[in-house]
């Protein structure tokens, strides 16, 4: 949670998908937007997309950060969010032992990477680390899934954490299992000597894009709701130079890139996924 007691204190209520807390970009964004709007206390839950979305209606959030443009497209459905706006984007990565037994490194596409890695799991060669737990990057997985036409639940070297992409990294770190991660967290992990035994074994190509939207909660209400569209507005026009440079220092290369510039090829990639 990030608050800001400047003045006359708002409380604004937002629920995130894990991988923008987890690299402390909303964190960071909520510093510079506290200089903008101080006063504001905005309180951050670290769920997954998923999750966030079910708080979104039951009422317990005013903004809702989320990367699962197939669940978004429900709870748009029936009112529960709207105003959408991406911000960033970034990709899924595909992260296992350096050993790299299913052999997905010079695979053509992702979809030929999990067919490798369930053929090697078959063999008893492999093991994979699933999220399980109804968030983006687990809807995303269980896409790839179904696009190789293979079914991996239940399968004895198939495990499912239920939990966020942080725990999930650390349980393939030590079971040196293949993982979906989106690219943020993984770097950040690695960086942090967390992950020693993972590598990051495949990236790229439009079926990994990984889009990021904010959204308002429609049964948000009075100065939150006003506070909260300032933020939306924040994160998604003023703030896209900083997203660009964020974490560059520590990591090499971004975290997220800002959706500026990109935002008609962005919303086609929304649209394809939310199908």
């Amino acid at each position: 949670m990030t608050a800001f007691l400047v003045g006359r204190e708002a409380r604004v209520r937002v629920a995130t998908t894990t991988s923008l807390y987890a690299t402390e970009l909303l964190e960071f964004l909520a510093d510079e937007f506290s200089e903008k709007q101080p006063g504001v206390s905005l309180d951050f839950m670290p769920v997954g997309s998923g999750e966030a979305l079910r708080k979104a209606e039951l009422g317990d959030a005013c903004l809702v950060f989320v990367h699962a443009p197939s669940l978004e497209k429900k709870y748009v459905s029936k009112g529960v969010i709207s105003g959408r706006r991406i911000f960033a984007y970034n990709y899924f990565i595909i992260a296992g032992p350096a050993s790299d037994p299913a052999g997905i490194r010079d695979s053509e596409s992702p979809i030929e990477a999990f067919i490798k890695i369930y053929e090697a799991g078959e063999r008893g060669e492999a093991v994979f680390a699933s999220r399980g737990d109804g968030s983006g990057t687990h809807v995303r997985e269980l896409s790839l899934w179904d696009k190789a036409g293979l079914d991996p639940r239940g399968r004895p070297w198939y495990m499912e954490t239920g939990s966020g992409m942080g725990h999930t990294l650390l349980v393939a770190n030590e079971k040196k299992a293949y993982v979906l991660s989106d690219l943020g967290t993984y770097l950040k992990f690695k960086k942090e000597g967390k992950i020693s035994n993972l590598e990051l074994l495949y990236q790229g190509g439009s079926e990994l894009i990984n889009v990021y939207s904010v959204y308002l909660v429609s049964s948000c209400t009075g100065r939150e709701r006003d506070l909260a569209v300032s933020f939306m507005d924040f994160v998604s026009k003023d703030a896209q130079s900083l997203i660009a440079e964020y974490a560059i220092d520590k990591f090499g290369q971004p975290l997220f890139k800002p959706a500026e510039g990109s935002l008609e090829r962005l919303e086609e990639f929304w649209e394809m996924l939310a199908s």
